[in-house]
């Protein structure tokens, strides 16, 4: 893992060992780049893929992140021309690279599942994963469409990946964006975990965490890459 810079913004690299099958930006949680983000980073350069994950708060002085309060404002500070310009940047990298357009991904969690639904109908990427992405029914930040639109205007293939236990995402949105996925044309799936809540992916942030389905979701968003990263 190695750090650099792009117009300003710290990207955190995963390089893998032998050939690039593809680029995949990794788009962080609440809690910023944390050990969750870097892990999963480094996870996909072990299948192969060039990881990159930006700093979203690298616009402000950002101590230690420990809670939910303390992150909130720094959340709230995300405007749609900050995200599309840091994931942006990020995408250049993977192309200056050499990683070409139909091979790079987009797979975020929680804030960043948000932020890849929405890279999925707006953004040139190939392919998108969303681990427990909210801002389903009302926007989440300036300017980023609610997920109910975004799933409308897919352009490109996307998987959810949600718990029934979430309560910041209820049931009735998840199956509210299933229902929007005709009118794309495009590929788009969700998968539901009965016993999962929010967070169910991240080791760190226990007692959220759900090892089965925790598993079978990282396997299914590596398949989808697969599949659709050409």
């Amino acid at each position: 893992m190695q750090t650099t810079t792009r117009r300003g913004v710290p990207l955190a690299v995963a390089t893998p060992e032998g050939p690039v099958r593809g680029g995949i930006v990794v788009v962080q949680e609440i809690y910023g780049v944390n050990e969750h983000i870097l892990a999963a980073t480094s996870a996909l350069a072990a299948q192969g893929y060039l990881a990159v994950a930006p700093h979203l708060y690298h616009r402000v002085t950002v101590e230690a992140i420990g809670d939910y309060q303390a992150a909130r404002p720094l959340v709230h500070g995300l405007t749609a021309e900050s995200l599309r310009a840091d994931v942006g940047d990020a995408l250049e990298f993977l192309a200056d690279a050499g990683v070409d357009g139909d091979r790079i991904g987009i797979l975020g969690f929680s804030m960043g599942g948000t932020v890849a639904l929405w890279a999925a109908a707006s953004l040139p990427v190939a392919a998108a994963v969303s681990f427990y992405g909210g801002g389903i029914d009302k926007p989440r930040w300036p300017g980023v469409p609610a997920g109910l639109e975004s799933g409308g205007q897919l352009r490109a293939p996307w998987l959810g990946l949600y718990g029934d236990k979430d309560r910041s995402i209820p049931v009735q949105q998840v199956e509210a964006l299933r229902g929007t996925f005709g009118s794309s044309g495009v590929a788009a799936t969700i998968v539901r975990y009965p016993d999962a809540g929010h967070a169910f992916a991240s080791d760190t942030r226990s007692p959220k965490y759900r090892a089965e389905a925790a598993a079978d979701a990282w396997n299914r968003a590596l398949s989808w890459f697969d599949a659709h990263l050409r």
